[in-house]
C-alpha cells in the first residue's frame, strides 16, 4: 500500500481547483447579468404592468415611477403609454334643448391616470392594444 504524500496529492488535484474557481465564477457572473437583465425600471411617462403570477389576488401588478423584478418563466412584463391621445367625436343632428338639430364637432383629449383603481383597470382592458385600437375603442 502506496501513501501519498501531501506534494503527490496536491499535483493530482491541481487541475481541478482552478478549474472549479472558473466554474463557480462563471456562475457568479451569469447570475448578476440575469438579475440585471430581469429588473426592469419604469419611466415617468409609462406604467410598467407586470402579470403572471402576482399576488394579492390581482391580475396585473402597476408600477409608475419606480422598478420591479420580473421573475423569470412565472412573470412577464409589458408597458402602457401614458401620453395622451386627441380623438374627434363629431355629434351630427344632436338634438339641441330648444329641440332644434345641430352638428356639433368636437376634439377630446384623453389619458390614463395614475390612480391605483384607474391604472389597474387600463392595465386589464387596454394592455397589448394598439393606438388606434385605442382610439376606436374610445370613440365608442
Amino acid at each position: 500500500m502506496k501513501l501519498l504524500t501531501i506534494q503527490e496529492s496536491f499535483d493530482a488535484g491541481s487541475l481541478g481547483g482552478p478549474l472549479l474557481l472558473i466554474f463557480v465564477a462563471l456562475f457568479i457572473v451569469l447570475t448578476l447579468i440575469i438579475l440585471i437583465k430581469r429588473y426592469k425600471r419604469c419611466p415617468s411617462d409609462r406604467i410598467l404592468v407586470v402579470y403572471g403570477k402576482v399576488g394579492g389576488g390581482k391580475s396585473a401588478k402597476c408600477i409608475h415611477g419606480g422598478a420591479a423584478f420580473i421573475v423569470p418563466v412565472i412573470q412577464d412584463y409589458e408597458y402602457l403609454d401614458l401620453t395622451p391621445i386627441s380623438i374627434e367625436v363629431n355629434l351630427v343632428n344632436a338634438l339641441s334643448k330648444q329641440n332644434i338639430r345641430v352638428n356639433v364637432p368636437s376634439r377630446f383629449t384623453i389619458g390614463v391616470s395614475t390612480e391605483p383603481g384607474v391604472m389597474q383597470n387600463a392595465a386589464e382592458r387596454l394592455l397589448g392594444l394598439g393606438l388606434q385600437d385605442i382610439q376606436e375603442l374610445a370613440k365608442e
